[in-house]
């Protein structure tokens, strides 16, 4: 129960990264608020011990207020929502580029705008991030709008624990490799320059031990940073790649 007596609010939680992660959130201890776009999928964890789930949009701004007025001050906020666009600069228009820094960044600038102010007066609080290996630790091919999304979150993470872990706050991201989701397997699937199973086998062949990540493997990192184990790590890139950036 290593986390036990903590709130934690969790976004994209409908699937991949966010699911295993509430679940495992829960399975420790936590109180855990489980949201998400995509309602009709986050209903299945209802019912599960421990998680609430709520429908959230973290692109807007009035929704998230409204839940932070139902739930009140969190210990722990965990920005998972992100979106992935394919293509380099050339193949990038302003729509792309909007929409990647909107859901991957500005979400979470705003989820922590709203949520910080709490825990600052409560004297302490953990964000947790979503990054990604492809940002400002690795050039990655096709990737350049979800790429530079990425490393701006790696900037917001050390911002906020510059600007506040003097208030008790701890704010650190996660850099996850390729990791098997539901998103990657869409993502996959309706690729029509590449043959899926020869896609799948391109992306195995990113990472040296030869093999997928899976959600619940970054799941664990995250109950870690979640948990009091790691109140010395600060401002920090976690990464859990395979090997990968290596």
């Amino acid at each position: 129960m290593r986390l036990q007596n903590k709130k934690i609010l969790v976004t994209a939680a409908a699937q991949g990264i966010g699911r295993a992660s509430a679940l495992a959130f829960a399975e420790e201890g936590a109180e855990v608020i489980a949201t998400d776009i995509n309602f009709d999928k986050l209903k299945e964890l209802s019912g599960t011990k421990g998680i609430t789930v709520k429908k959230l949009d973290v692109t807007k701004v009035s929704e998230i207020e409204e839940l932070s007025r139902e739930i009140g001050r969190v210990d722990v906020l965990f920005n998972v929502a992100g979106w992935v666009a394919h293509g380099s600069v050339l193949d990038c228009n302003e729509e792309i580029w909007d929409r990647s820094m909107e859901i991957n960044v500005k979400s979470m600038f705003l989820t922590i705008r709203c949520f910080l102010p709490s825990m600052i007066s409560h004297g302490k609080g953990n964000i947790i991030n979503m990054s990604s290996v492809a940002s400002s630790r690795k050039g990655t091919l096709l990737r350049c709008a979800y790429q530079t999304s990425k490393a701006a979150v790696v900037g917001l993470t050390k911002s906020i624990s510059a600007d506040f872990c003097s208030k008790g706050i701890r704010c650190n991201c996660i850099q996850p490799g390729t990791i098997d989701t539901p998103s990657l397997r869409d993502r996959i699937a309706s690729n029509s320059e590449m043959d899926p199973e020869e896609s799948m086998k391109m992306f195995q062949a990113r990472s040296p031990i030869g093999r997928f990540g899976k959600a619940e493997e970054v799941a664990k990192l995250a109950v870690f940073l979640a948990s009091d184990e790691s109140d010395f790590i600060h401002g920090t890139e976690m990464v859990i790649d395979g090997a990968w950036s290596a």
